[in-house]
């Protein structure tokens, strides 16, 4: 896992959020209210749920646009574990908590478990890698 996580506050403005994105060439950034965890942004809130939706970057809080329902894990869970939650909801990276106090202290990628030469590596990547359905129940028509 990388435990130096570039995390963002809930109440910083979308438009810093794409800059750090862009600074640390990441797509997601881990979310912090003090030290616990609160959520992820991705470029695809940004995206989806700011700039289609007409808000402004520069007044959009990261609170505003963020995931809330995040998957996170536990140091010392096994790799094939986290694989296996990875591979049901298509994630790639995965924040890690203390389990006690529920704050962030890392991040696990796809590719730290591949390093790791996990058997289950092979299954996971298929599973995240699988096209899913759009979803059509808020389209507009």
């Amino acid at each position: 896992m990388t435990r130096d996580v570039q995390c963002i506050s809930p109440e910083e403005t979308v438009r810093r959020a794409a800059q750090m994105m862009d600074e640390f060439n990441v797509g997601s950034i881990p979310v912090v209210d003090g030290e616990k965890l609160v959520g992820m942004i991705t470029d695809r809130d940004i995206t989806v749920r700011s700039t289609a939706a007409g808000q402004a970057p520069e007044s959009t809080r990261v609170g505003d646009v963020m995931s809330t329902d995040v998957r996170t894990c536990y140091a010392g869970q096994s790799v094939d574990e986290v694989l296996g939650q990875m591979g049901d909801v298509q994630i790639r990276r995965v924040p890690v908590v203390d389990q006690q106090s529920h704050s962030l202290i890392g991040i696990v990628s796809l590719g730290d478990m591949a390093t790791s030469q996990s058997k289950g590596i092979e299954q996971a990547l298929e599973e995240i890698s699988t096209p899913s359905e759009p979803d059509m129940s808020t389209a507009k028509h």
